[in-house]
């Protein structure tokens, strides 16, 4: 019988990440859970307030035994920073997995970003003999490819050891995006099963009163969430100011979050109807999704991204607004097929204007048919407990 897991996962709380609900679910039901982490950083690269940035040290969060490491600061303006927070905790959690005593009966890879978060939990399976699960969120080698480094035969060569290593670590996989499966299959054994579990929706107070974006009658269009490069607001704002005049009136394009990208958008915008908000509070989200007409989600075009599913998608779903996918592959199809909202090209500027007017000259009608839609889909394959139940049938199995 399964009675305690061992999480490790680069980001706990306080950081928001759904590994926390993971955690909290798997402790009331009776299990021992602890957590190897960092010290919280994340996304500002600054140690959050009341915490110490020691080598090594016990935390404690509703009865979850949390090991934090040192963390890597400053990672949000230094691009070596960024490269040896990669390192980081792969280093120094794989030295302080070795000081592990529970004999755990399974553990679970909360694998966020970087796969190189992953090999503490790959040193403590093979150390203790426990079953290793790795929960993927993103795919390497190709996601670091995709963020601008050059592809090297030397990188490669070491970075597609490195993924087979780390896959063939574990007793079992699962992934957050069904296209996942056939890139990840490639670094497996066969006796490796591949689980497609997705990731739900971020918890919204939907009963908050909408937000104001203006005082007149415009259809708001709203980006929420990091801002970076591979977010392709570069283009969406193009288009967006290039309407005609008559629909330009009409319409204001909200742009919500942080990133490293922010500033240069800023200095790029000359539109007086596009306007930034900088990051909000989690709980106060839903007051912007109440207030907005449409919801953007966006990645650049490369083909790792359109076998990803960003994680917003969902949320943007529970919001119960028009979603505007500006973006290929998986979440265009998941849009199309379940007729969630308008979908355009990521790098074709004709077709994201073409879906801007189209959603500006929407009925009523069309619109209550993508919401109707959002419920369904909602209730059929993101429930939250659902997911949860699912993951830990993989541990289990």
């Amino acid at each position: 019988m399964l009675k305690s897991i061992l999480i490790v996962a680069e980001c706990f709380y306080p950081e928001e990440f759904k590994i926390n609900d993971i955690a909290l679910s798997w402790k009331r039901k009776g299990y021992i859970v602890d957590v190897l982490t960092s010290t919280p950083t994340y996304p500002e690269g600054k140690v959050f307030s009341g915490y110490r940035n020691k080598f090594f040290y016990k935390d404690h969060y509703q009865g979850i035994n949390i090991y934090r490491v040192f963390a890597i600061t400053g990672y949000k303006e230094s691009l070596l920073r960024k490269l040896l927070r990669y390192l980081n905790f792969m280093i120094i959690g794989g030295i302080a997995s070795l000081f592990f005593r529970r004999k755990y009966d399974c553990i679970l890879g909360f694998n966020t970003g970087s796969l190189t978060s992953m090999l503490p939990a790959v040193i403590i399976s093979k150390v203790k003999k426990v079953p290793l699960t790795l929960w993927v969120q993103d795919l390497w080698p190709e996601s670091v490819y995709a963020y601008g480094f050059k592809k090297t035969r030397v990188l490669s060569f070491l970075l597609k050891g490195f993924v087979k290593k780390i896959y063939r670590s574990a007793n079992s996989i699962a992934i957050t995006s069904q296209g996942f499966e056939k890139i990840i299959k490639l670094y497996l054994k066969n006796d490796i099963k591949v689980h497609y579990i997705p990731n739900w929706p971020d918890e919204l107070d939907l009963n908050l009163k909408p937000y104001k974006f203006n005082n007149e009658q415009k259809i708001n269009f709203t980006f929420a969430g990091n801002i970076g490069r591979i977010q392709n607001l570069d283009n969406i704002m193009i288009a967006f100011s290039s309407l005609p005049k008559k629909y330009l009136k009409k319409a204001q394009l909200n742009i919500i979050g942080d990133g490293t990208y922010l500033e240069n958008l800023k200095l790029k915008n000359e539109c007086e109807n596009i306007i930034f908000y900088g990051k909000k509070p989690r709980e106060d989200m839903g007051r912007y999704y109440n207030g907005s007409n449409f919801l953007i989600v966006s990645l650049i075009d490369e083909p790792i991204f359109s076998l990803t599913v960003p994680a917003k998608t969902q949320t943007y779903i529970l919001a119960n607004k028009p979603i505007l996918a500006i973006i290929n592959g998986e979440t265009a199809q998941l849009v199309r097929n379940n007729n969630l909202g308008y979908c355009a090209k990521p790098n074709d500027l004709d077709d994201i204007r073409k879906i801007f007017t189209k959603s500006i000259d929407s009925s009523s009608n069309a619109l209550s048919r993508f919401t109707k839609n959002s419920k369904s889909l909602l209730e059929e394959k993101f429930d939250k407990e659902k997911i949860i139940n699912s993951l830990e049938a993989v541990l289990i199995n």
